[in-house]
């Protein structure tokens, strides 16, 4: 399995989604949280399963959670770009490294 690592905005992403989920339904929120691990490990075991975004992008949605997995495959791991709501505009992360 490659190395995971996180852009700091991202995994402020996916810390400020965790959260909203947990103050709505810690029920929702281990779902949330379960399916991201899921996506997740999908993406470090096999990293290009899922589509292109664009020439150096890739990204994985999880089921029932309105987000999409932003990563790019770098040498020996994978770097995570974003976790991103599906309402918001791609503007706001592509530009990051």
């Amino acid at each position: 399995m490659a190395e995971l690592v996180f852009h700091p905005e991202a995994q402020a992403e996916y810390e400020r989604s965790l959260a909203w989920y947990q103050n709505r339904s810690p029920r929702e929120a281990n779902r949330f949280e379960a399916e991201m691990e899921r996506v997740l490990i999908a993406t470090g075991s096999n990293p290009a399963m899922f589509p292109k975004y664009d020439g150096s992008q890739r990204f994985a949605s999880p089921r029932r959670a309105p987000f999409s997995v932003v990563y790019q495959i770098q040498t020996e791991r994978v770097y995570v770009v974003a976790v991103a709501h599906s309402r918001r505009a791609a503007s706001d992360w592509r530009a990051r490294e």
